[in-house]
């Protein structure tokens, strides 16, 4: 079942990467300066936390829509892509949503930003689901669907 082994790298790219990545764009934040290191830490895997739902949701309503019985073998661009447009799409709206609306969270003066959305979170979505996809498509050459 490559498809397993598929989901099992991916989720492991995926979970390591946006780990880093929250740790290291967490000063771009107002977090980083209104409370303890400890806090910021916590903050840093909750957000790793919903990162990995956000990533397997992508990938599984990617499947679900396009996919087939062949996949990884066949289709990947196309799931990969489209998983990476919803991780994107979804992030711009959350980031919007989270920082005007709900206002759960600000960004500091040194965020860059697009469109009132941080740079970061949106690099962060085109970032590691790619280095995920691509990981796991190099990995997985020369293995073969075994139909059971």
């Amino acid at each position: 079942m490559i498809w397993v082994h598929t989901l099992r790298r991916y989720l492991l790219i995926l979970a390591a990467g946006n780990l880093i990545w929250e740790m290291f764009h967490m000063p771009l934040y107002s977090v980083w300066e209104e409370e303890t290191n400890v806090q910021v830490f916590l903050y840093g895997l909750h957000c790793t936390g919903g990162d990995i739902l956000i990533g397997l949701s992508a990938l599984m309503g990617s499947l679900l829509l396009v996919g087939s019985d062949a996949w990884p073998n066949k289709e990947f661009s196309k799931i990969a892509v489209l998983a990476i447009v919803f991780g994107v799409g979804y992030t711009a709206f959350s980031e919007w949503y989270n920082v005007y609306s709900a206002k759960n969270w600000a960004y500091r003066d040194i965020m860059p930003q697009i469109f009132g959305i941080g740079v970061s979170p949106l690099l962060q979505w085109l970032a590691i689901p790619l280095a995920a996809f691509w990981w796991v498509k190099r990995s997985t050459k020369g293995e073969t669907v075994i139909d059971c």
